[in-house]
């Protein structure tokens, strides 16, 4: 059941990469992006670091990461019930320019020490086990369309995790993060949020 959701968001993918990817590439308007991005601080927070609880940050994304995700989300292949009336509205240029603002953002930081040094060693060996930094890169920094996750806030990380499992994540990556998480037991995934979030 779980391959079928994939191969049918999958198609919806294709369908986005069809309608975005036809486009002229042209550099991104970073103050436009600024300017758009003010609708988005009230959840993902001031310059993209968030402060609420399962919402990610955005700052320091990769562009192309962010622009794909948009687009999944305008098309409806990635599904949220509060991004979903935003996105409708973005045109290709917003998206080219929200990518590029996010990304000329400073990265977040930790957001605290830390307080469980055991926790991070049993996540790292979970991330070699699963070899994450295949994608994801050794600094966890991402690449291209491939998200940076260090720094990322730990219950985001976790959930994220948890819906890549359970089948409910769907969007850019998910046929390779499908079969890296759904082996993944509870107690791997916490500790890799924990590791990750604070790197």
């Amino acid at each position: 059941m779980r391959y079928v959701r994939v191969l049918r968001d999958l198609c919806g993918v294709a369908l986005a990469v069809a309608a975005f990817g036809g486009l002229p590439a042209r550099a991104a308007d970073v103050a436009a992006g600024k300017a758009k991005a003010e609708q988005c601080s009230g959840c993902h927070g001031e310059n993209g670091i968030s402060q609420t609880q399962n919402i990610p940050s955005l700052a320091g994304q990769l562009d192309q990461y962010t622009q794909w995700q948009l687009v999944y989300f305008r098309s409806g292949a990635r599904k949220n019930e509060l991004m979903q009336p935003i996105v409708e509205q973005l045109t290709n240029d917003d998206i080219r320019n929200l990518g590029g603002y996010f990304a000329s953002l400073t990265p977040p930081k930790a957001a605290a020490p830390d307080d469980n040094p055991d926790l991070s060693r049993k996540g790292a060996q979970a991330a070699a086990g699963r070899g994450c930094a295949r994608c994801h890169l050794d600094n966890f920094a991402g690449t291209k369309a491939v998200a940076r996750i260090a720094d990322q806030r730990e219950e985001y990380l976790n959930k994220a995790l948890h819906d890549f499992k359970s089948g409910q994540r769907v969007g850019g990556g998910v046929a390779a993060m499908a079969d890296a998480a759904y082996p993944l037991s509870d107690e791997e995934i916490t500790a890799l949020a924990h590791y990750l979030a604070h790197l």
